[in-house]
């Protein structure tokens, strides 16, 4: 199944943060492979840096949700005692280097940009070049969860505070963008905000939501999957739940998106 896409190299792939939600981002790749639409470049905050460059570096579905399923959120041995956060997020390197054993930006078969918030400055930044591991680990720090990650003399931390939608950094380099967005919002019931932990959730992803919503529209092709806000964000338990509601959801768009173009 193709359309009529543009050369991949002119074709461009925001992947968006969104924790547990953003194994979705896999279902999609699957899809846009079945409809000969792979991108070229790459750009991503938190979890949709991750997949973004297991993407990069050619991971097959199988082995993304491979590499989320057999990577622990949560160990004892993690747990920090001398920097901010519950876990140090320095411990998981090792885990990183098995899967990208080169660790670097060079070794991927495609140019990736990962989103980061700098803490000292107050400022997105966005690596591309040099030590792949220590960008991605500061990409996926979400606070105050996991501590920050020092690369150079910078702080760095979840990609999402600052920028949950990376869209510039693709801007010069493609004429074609296609956005994955698993921060979605929806209507809920007021029964779905009756603890403070249900009312963080809501409130931070309305809030991202509002900051990033410019970005987002302005993708040529655009996928946001409803129902994944009822996966918490740190539970692995909705790893395949929010795989197939990609995938099913992804499939429906290129339908009606081939079925538009063919009009």
């Amino acid at each position: 199944m193709q359309g009529n896409w543009p050369d991949k190299k002119q074709c461009g792939l925001i992947l968006s943060g969104g924790g547990v939600r953003g194994m979705a981002h896999i279902g999609i790749l699957e899809v846009l492979k079945e409809y000969e639409l792979q991108p070229h470049w790459v750009s991503g905050s938190s979890v949709g840096a991750l997949i973004g460059a297991l993407y990069a570096q050619d991971a097959s579905s199988k082995e993304m949700l491979a590499f989320f399923k057999n990577t622990p959120l949560f160990r004892y041995s993690f747990f920090s005692l001398s920097k901010p956060g519950l876990l140090n997020t320095d411990r998981y390197f090792d885990l990183f280097k098995a899967q990208w054993p080169e660790n670097s930006f060079e070794s991927l078969r495609r140019p990736l940009y990962v989103a980061a918030t700098d803490l000292l400055n107050g400022d997105v930044v966005y690596f591309h070049q040099g030590e792949l591991i220590p960008a991605l680990l500061a990409s996926a720090a979400l606070p105050p969860i996991f501590s920050p990650v020092q690369i150079g003399k910078g702080l760095y931390a979840d990609g999402g505070i600052m920028d949950n939608f990376p869209r510039s950094p693709l801007e010069e380099h493609v004429e074609f963008l296609v956005g994955s967005n698993v921060s979605v919002i929806e209507t809920v019931e007021k029964k779905a905000i009756s603890s403070s932990f249900q009312l963080t959730n809501r409130t931070t992803s309305l809030m991202l939501y509002a900051i990033n919503k410019e970005r987002i529209i302005k993708s040529d092709l655009l996928f946001e999957p409803l129902n994944l806000e009822k996966i918490n964000v740190l539970d692995k338990a909705g790893i395949e739940k929010a795989y197939q509601i990609g995938k099913d959801y992804a499939r429906k768009v290129m339908d009606d998106y081939l079925k538009d173009q063919a009009s």
